[in-house]
Formats: structure tokens, sequence, C-alpha cells
């Protein structure tokens, strides 16, 4: 157990995966768990009671975009990113740092800090470390991160030295920055696609005082195989009585196999992106509702699935309301994604705390189905 803003308590093993508790002030959350995104303090189609019922106890929200729209000032005199929201359950804010690299062509970034230009009316908008956490602060997060510099792929290995060079400088200045005692706050690895660079950024962060620890810098085009190595890697590096989180991560079988390295907490925008341009996670592999040969399909989305979508609605009527632009389809769609996200951390933990996660992960990664393909891909993004 750690004693501070958080607690986490690895309770079951089966080889490096884990089943642990993270405890915060607004409730605890069994890991491995993945974080819905709700970048601009909301999920997007989802009420905040919805996500509760599918099992979720913590969400991902944007430092950058709530600065940008309404404002931290404007959360914190509402009451805190929980009431804000009417969200229960306990948020996690990413600092910024990933738009670094996602708005680079509207940025600009030196020792200070970054400095924004506004996606929505170009004002400038200047993120020190400091000013990180101040924001971080205000909107009350449960766990914060430190800001980092996000190294775009392909970057060369001098680039990305510099990149997490800068990043070992800013989390320091990050933790001093911290004011707040009820607020966790997590450091970020970074170190592009080498081996070394990560082994370096990972000697830095680890050697401070956070409170758990990021793997960042992947799911950001680089090979799938290359992904999996650095994330392997990375995580024999981290603290063990620490949670460790690989941002940004992923597919049902990129979560599942980094479940196997060990790290507890994962976010993609992938479920609820998917979901609003029609696509659906299923046991049998994943589909376009849009195209015409379900049109007359009366089966539901997922014959293995029990969430509310899959019990009231079949593939033709989905099919219908998303052709017809209809809100509905968005929503039955991403709560289907979202409790079948919900309902894989579930198996998982059971898979490591009865010792037979090796035999679950290869069952999905070998014999499963094909959960990757298609045009509306996902990375890590806004979601």
């Amino acid at each position: 157990m750690n004693s501070g803003p958080i607690d986490f308590e690895v309770c079951a093993r089966d080889g490096a995966a884990r089943v642990g508790r993270l405890g915060t002030a607004h409730g605890t959350i069994v890991t491995p768990a993945f974080m819905p995104v709700g970048t601009r303090a909301a999920v997007k189609a989802m009420a905040p009671d919805e996500l509760r019922t599918l099992g979720y106890g913590m969400i991902l929200a944007n430092a950058y975009h709530l600065a940008v729209r309404p404002g931290a000032d404007v959360v914190r005199e509402l009451g805190g990113l929980h009431r804000f929201m009417g969200w229960q359950g306990a948020v996690l804010t990413d600092s910024g740092g990933f738009q670094a690299m996602s708005l680079a062509k509207t940025n600009s970034i030196d020792e200070s800090g970054i400095c924004f230009r506004s996606h929505l009316d170009g004002q400038r908008l200047v993120f020190t470390p400091e000013s990180a956490i101040e924001i971080q602060e205000r909107l009350g997060a449960d766990i914060m991160m430190s800001l980092d510099e996000c190294t775009a792929y392909p970057a060369d290995a001098a680039r990305a030295r510099s990149s997490l060079e800068l990043t070992a400088r800013w989390a320091e200045r990050s933790l001093k920055a911290r004011r707040s005692v009820a607020q966790a706050l997590f450091g970020i690895v970074q170190g592009g696609v080498y081996p070394e660079l990560r082994k370096l950024s990972a000697g830095q962060i680890t050697a401070l005082g956070f409170d758990g620890f990021a793997v960042g810098g992947l799911a950001v085009g680089e090979p799938k195989a290359q992904m999996r190595e650095i994330a392997a890697l990375s995580a024999g590096l981290l603290p063990a009585d620490k949670p460790r989180y690989l941002m940004g991560v992923g597919t049902p079988q990129d979560v599942v196999a980094a479940v196997a390295m060990g790290y507890d907490m994962f976010d993609c925008v992938l479920p609820t992106r998917n979901a609003r341009n029609g696509s659906a996670f299923t046991s049998e592999g994943r589909i376009s509702i849009k195209h015409a040969r379900y049109a007359r399909d009366g089966s539901p989305l997922d014959p293995d699935c029990d969430c509310r979508t899959c019990r009231t609605f079949s593939r033709g009527y989905l099919r219908h309301l998303y052709m017809a632009g209809e809100i509905l389809a968005a929503r039955a769609l991403t709560e289907h994604n979202l409790h079948f996200y919900s309902r894989l951390m579930r198996e998982a933990q059971a898979a490591i705390s009865s010792g037979t996660y090796d035999a679950f992960a290869r069952g999905l990664m070998a014999a499963g189905p094909d959960w990757e393909e298609g045009p509306d891909k996902a990375t890590n993004n806004v979601a």
C-alpha cells in the first residue's frame, strides 16, 4: 500500500500480469482497468450514471482542452470536475503534453514549456510544468500527469533523447510546483522507439517522488511489433509497488498483451470514436454497421453480449439509425463498445486471479477475432 493521495495494492499475480486495487478519494478501482476518454469532461454519447452501470470507476479528461474551454477557474467555481460533470468516480487528467505533438503546427516548445495557439480562436496559451499542475489542481483531478514532451514518430535518436531529457527536467519542476496533498501526480517515461533511451528515461523519472508512473509516446504511428517491444521493456523498468499506466493503448489485443507485461491502467479513444463511425467490437470481430448486408439483419449486434444495445436492438435497426444520422446510433454503439472493454477487463482480472491469464491471452491473440482492421482505426488522440 502507498501512503498518500492514492493507495495501490497488488492482490493477485500471474506472471507479470497483476490484479490490483487503486484507492482514490472518489472510489477504489480494480485493476487492470480501462479508462474511457472524456476529453472535455464528457465521454461522448454517454451519461455518467451509464458509465458507472457499465462498471467504470475512473475516466480521463484533458487539461489543455478544459483550460481552453470553459477554463480551469470556471470548473473550480462550479465545484471541480466531479460536480461539474456529475461524475462520482475518479478522474485522471492528462497534462497537455500529447497535444504538443498532435497540434504541433500551431505551437512551439522550449525549455520553459509549450506555447499553444488555441485550436478554437488562435489565442496564445502557455503551458509550463508549473501552470499544467496549477490547472489540474484547479480542475480537481484525482490523478494528475506531469507535463511531458511526447515524441512524434518517426524521430531519430538525437531528437528522442533531447525530448526525454526535457521531459525529465519538466518532471522535476512539476513535483516542485505541486501544492495539493489530496491529488496524486504521475511521471511519464518517454524515449521513442529506442530501448536504451527508454531505460535512460525510466531511470530519470522513477528516481523522482511520483505516486505512479506512465509510459507515453507509444501508439503514435510506430509498427505494432515495435510498440509492443518497447512497452514490454518499459513495464519492467517501473516500480512494482506503484501503478503502471500505458497511455493511449489501445486495441483489445494491445490491451490484453500489455496486461501480460504488468500494466495496470489504459485509455484510448478507440471504443468511443469507432462507435461514432459505425464500428463495433464483437465476439465475432469488428464490424462496420454501415454495410448494406446488415440492412435486413434481425440478429443482435453481438450474440455473445448482454449489454443493453444487444438486448434491445437488431443490426438492421442500428444500421438504419446510423444511415439516418440518428443520435441514438452513436449512443447505442458507444454503450456496446464500452461494455465490450469493461467486460474484457473483468475477464482479464478473473484470469489473473485464477492463474490462467497466459491461456486467456493466447486464446484471444492467436484464435480470437480481428478487432483491428478497418479505415476508422483510432490512435491516442482526442475523443
